[in-house]
């Protein structure tokens, strides 16, 4: 007898421990073997028989007394007009019921003639997953209303801890400080992206918790999730819209003007850094303390509450990639294209389960779009180049609009060289090299280089003067060097590119010598010299070449002085060059010109410029006024 009372409790001690455990077959099977190791009168499969044998032979008495107390003691929690947890005692009880309900109903569910008293029982339980999901709803919008805030750093073992003396949410926006339970607290602006956002207490947030857990033990935890993923989904989307993060349909983005585009690009930056580093990983880890331990409901969850104001992110970016490739929007395609890059570890680390993979997929894809909407902007920076026209040329030879244009926009896109090597490396149609060793990047701008230096070589044609030709050719050849080895550039074209196009320079420089002061020259030589001046075949005089001089130095001058070499340096260097080509000559004829017999003592009536005078308006060549030769008087 004593051995049957004491089987009865172990029995029942048994069916208490399997009944908190769920009536997990394999555990229960543990307790009963601890159970035979303690007494061998009491072997592992006599108890197991005797239990199994208890849990389907319930007194129908006994069922019914215990399913009528549950309905008793529910009901009143059910019917009551009042947040049960209001008061820690009563949602304490409500549990407890709730348990023993879950309990009775799992027992039941073994059974194979407890048919009617199983039917009551859930019944009873849909009617409190009903009262609990509406406990769940109420305890997530009282949480919502006061929240706290924590500022996080890693103590050194991979753990966040918390201060809570910096707020990230502020409602002084607001007239007032009460909030209906319809309102929704959101972000404010930060400084920094280092916080960790509890928006719910912690209280709150067990409390939950416990709910979830007898949910998704009853099969309600997709009514439960729904509930969660509800509100914490309408919490972003409203912290969306503060951070000036609007729902544009593709449609309105690209219809809007540039202008006004680049300032929403600018609150999307601000809006997806907050999102990504902020908003979604506080969602993450609240979402991971509501659900704790209960499977795959908190990553079904937090794919639910995060999804869509991921898409609303994702899709502003991906309608500026399939946008406009004109070149005046590389500058924020490239922005947008950069913040992209540095979220993906973002996106990587909180959408990482494998509810989330199309999330992070879709964000890859956006990403490569917008570097290939970046390719297809230098692609149209290329047709601009080729189809700007050569019609009127540029006043005085100067610095054509194209090449300050092409060159101001090159070097400010250079500032991104890193993103840019990024962009061309993903390219498969990159302009074929000659130098294998040159990266993507440096073949698309040596590439852009050749088309602008073409461009300008068929403009100078239309100047019909070889020497302004030269000059203009010289202006725009130095202002291009001069970009490039002040900037990025450089370093992408390479110190041989530098050395080539300077050299270039001083073959325009030749040949505006050769073709407007040779000729000139010519007067001032001797008659031995094969290229001596002459008219009609005949030697001229000296009095004739000394005319002949003065008249062609004076066309010169007057034609040249408007002409304008924009470049200081590069202005000296042409004028000291033809300093030290015209002096040594005019000099040597000038000597010869006071000792030519038919000359003799009235050589002063015919020398209109002294080597002073030609020296002065050497200088003052090639600044752009008006000029007219002046010699001595």
């Amino acid at each position: 007898m004593a051995a049957e009372n004491g089987e009865e409790k172990l029995i029942a001690v048994a069916r208490h421990i399997a009944k908190t455990l769920g009536n997990n077959e394999s555990m229960a099977d543990d307790i009963l073997q601890i159970f035979s190791k303690f007494d061998g009168r009491f072997s592992r499969e006599k108890l197991a028989d005797k239990l199994t044998t208890a849990g389907q032979e319930e007194d129908p008495r006994a069922l019914d007394h215990t399913i009528k107390s549950l309905e008793r003691q529910i009901s009143q929690y059910v019917a009551a007009d009042h947040p049960i947890w209001s008061d820690s005692a009563d949602s304490s009880a409500f549990l407890d019921c709730v348990d023993e309900l879950i309990s009775t109903v799992r027992g039941l569910s073994a059974s194979s003639s407890a048919g009617a008293y199983l039917a009551r029982a859930e019944d009873l339980l849909q009617q409190t997953m009903f009262r609990l999901e509406e406990e769940f709803r109420l305890l997530i919008e009282r949480g919502g209303e006061s929240f706290e805030t924590t500022r996080s750093y890693n103590n050194g073992n991979g753990e966040l801890t918390e201060d809570n003396s910096n707020l990230l949410f502020d409602d002084s926006d607001e007239d007032d400080h009460d909030y209906s339970d319809s309102e929704i607290p959101v972000a404010q602006r930060l400084s920094n992206y280092d916080v960790i956002i509890d928006a719910l207490p912690s209280g709150i947030i067990n409390d939950l918790h416990e709910i979830a857990k007898r949910m998704v033990v009853s099969g309600s935890g997709k009514e439960c999730s729904h509930v969660y993923s509800s509100f914490r989904r309408e919490f972003l989307e409203e912290s969306l819209s503060r951070l000036g993060l609007g729902k544009l349909s593709n449609e309105e983005v690209q219809k809007m003007q540039w202008q006004e585009l680049e300032d929403e690009i600018d609150k999307w930056i601000k809006a997806a850094n907050v999102s990504l580093r902020i908003l979604f990983p506080s969602e993450r880890r609240l979402c991971d303390r509501v659900f704790y331990g209960l499977g795959s409901v908190s990553d079904l969850s937090f794919m639910e509450v995060c999804r869509g104001a991921v898409v609303q992110i994702l899709n502003f970016a991906d309608a500026i990639a399939i946008g406009s490739r004109s070149p005046e929007r590389l500058f924020k395609v490239l922005d947008l294209f950069e913040t992209m890059r540095d979220l993906m570890p973002e996106f990587e680390f909180n959408f990482s389960d494998q509810y989330c993979l199309v999330l992070r997929n879709d964000a890859l894809g956006i990403w490569k779009r917008l570097g290939e909407a970046i390719r297809g902007i230098f692609m149209e920076l290329e047709n601009l180049i080729r189809r700007d026209p050569a019609k009127a040329p540029v006043p005085r030879g100067g610095l054509h609009p194209i090449t300050r244009y092409v060159m101001n926009y090159l070097r400010a896109a250079c500032r991104s060289r890193e993103s840019l090597e990024l962009v061309f490396e993903e390219s498969v149609n990159v302009v074929p090299s000659k130098d294998s060793t040159l990266s993507s990047l440096s073949v698309q701008m040596t590439w852009i280089m050749e088309l602008l230096e073409s461009n300008l070589e068929v403009k100078a044609k239309i100047y019909g003067d070889t020497a302004l030709c030269s000059v203009f050719l010289m202006n725009n050849e130095r202002y291009i060097v001069q970009k490039v080895k002040d900037s990025e550039l450089g370093l992408l074209l390479g110190d041989d590119w530098i050395r080539k196009h300077t050299a270039k320079i001083k073959q325009y420089l030749s040949s505006y010598q050769r073709s407007s002061w040779n000729k000139l020259l010519g007067v001032l030589r001797a008659d031995s010299s094969p290229v001596a001046a002459n008219v009609g075949g005949k030697s001229m005089s000296m009095k004739d070449r000394i005319k002949a001089f003065n008249s062609q130095f004076e066309e010169i001058y007057k034609s040249h002085s408007q002409w304008i070499i924009f470049d200081e340096q590069l202005r000296n260097e042409l004028r000291n060059s033809l300093y030290n080509l015209v002096m040594p000559a005019y000099r040597n004829f000038i000597a010869r010109f006071q000792n030519a017999p038919d000359v003799g003592r009235h050589a002063d009536r015919y020398i209109k410029y002294t080597l002073e005078d030609i020296g002065t308006q050497i200088n003052e060549l090639f600044e752009g006024v008006n000029g007219s030769a002046g010699g001595r008087k």
